[in-house]
């Protein structure tokens, strides 16, 4: 007998992570029977790592930081939007080999218009911060429709790579600004986006609190991460959001990857959110 099929996820730190809690729930829901486990990775050794849970029966992998990078460079095979991201947070062994997807961005663009009911088609977006994060949203934020991408950061070449790397494809419209700009003026954008990993007190610029003023305004972080939402809530956004719906909706293209169904993310995250307050 084969025995329940064995996921994971896999980062350092990773002892935080609720994506158990969440793909256990989903297979619950569906009458499937899994196994999901947290892996402790060294930072040194992830395709040491990662190579030997596969060959320990792991039929797919989630992968969270500091990893995302490596993960893009240990997959034999890469779906569009991992290759556009240059990063990875999920991995799955199928018919031998080893495919990466990154399916951050989808994620986001889903809780933002399905489940908060936010408009992208035509709009303009300021997305803070130009690392892997930032990379995964461009693609997805593109295909809902958004007209105008600004990145800000505190680097302005780092914000020009990306800007370089996604002007070729049609209809793109980025622009690149450097963080401490933003007091001079403030791009005309609906939706502003923090893709950075540190807290606004870690951070030698201080946004001008205009940034937020008016605007939709969502951290990729949550809980009580989410620092970049409570300061926007505190001035001005008319719509304040953490990243846990994201958190929730990445873990459902997963899921779906591995498995080939998708399940219904309304109550793990509404279970998730009661255990967050």
């Amino acid at each position: 007998m084969d025995g329940p099929k064995r996921f994971g996820v896999a980062g350092n730190p990773i002892a935080h992570s609720l994506s158990p809690d969440i793909h256990t729930a989903f297979a619950k829901s569906l009458g499937i029977e899994i196994v999901y486990e947290r892996y402790l990775f060294a930072e040194d050794r992830f395709n040491h790592e990662a190579q030997s849970v596969f060959d320990h029966g792991l039929q797919g992998l989630n992968v969270t930081v500091p990893f995302k990078q490596e993960a893009c460079k240990f997959a034999g095979e890469l779906d569009p939007m991992a290759l556009m991201a240059g990063a990875v947070n999920t991995l799955a062994q199928k018919a031998g080999r080893i495919i990466g997807y990154n399916t951050d961005g989808i994620g986001m663009v889903r809780d933002l218009q399905v489940r908060h009911n936010i408009a992208l088609q035509g709009a303009s977006v300021l997305v803070l911060g130009a690392g892997g994060a930032c990379r995964g949203i461009i693609q997805p934020l593109l295909n809902a429709g958004i007209e105008t991408i600004w990145i800000g950061n505190r680097t302005l070449e780092r914000a020009q790579d990306i800007v370089q790397q996604f002007q070729h494809i049609e209809g793109s419209a980025l622009r690149a600004v450097a963080l401490e700009a933003l007091s001079q003026g403030i791009p005309d954008v609906d939706v502003v986006v923090n893709s950075t990993s540190l807290g606004l007190e870690h951070s030698e610029i201080q946004l001008p609190p205009g940034v937020a003023t008016g605007r939709v305004c969502y951290d990729l972080s949550y809980g009580n991460q989410a620092r970049f939402a409570s300061w926007a809530a505190a001035n001005g956004a008319t719509v304040s959001l953490d990243g846990l719906g994201m958190l929730v909706e990445q873990a459902a293209e997963s899921f779906e990857i591995w498995l080939g169904c998708r399940p219904d993310t309304d109550p793990v995250y509404e279970l998730l959110r009661k255990k967050l307050v």
